[in-house]
């Protein structure tokens, strides 16, 4: 599986936040502010994406 397939099996949130952060390179904050949530809100998403896709992959 390629990380592009494994980024689109991901529920929709936290592929549109993994997207933000890493391939538009928003901070949290900003990813925060933009969708009007806390901040921690969007680190435990980024968290629990990361660990999810590695667990897709293998990595």
């Amino acid at each position: 599986m390629t990380v592009a397939e494994a980024l689109a099996s991901l529920p929709e949130e936290e592929r549109f936040i993994l997207t933000l952060f890493y391939l538009r390179s928003m901070s949290s904050a900003q990813i925060a502010e933009l969708l009007s949530v806390p901040e921690r809100s969007v680190d435990s998403v980024i968290a629990a994406g990361k660990a999810r896709l590695s667990a897709i992959v293998g990595i």
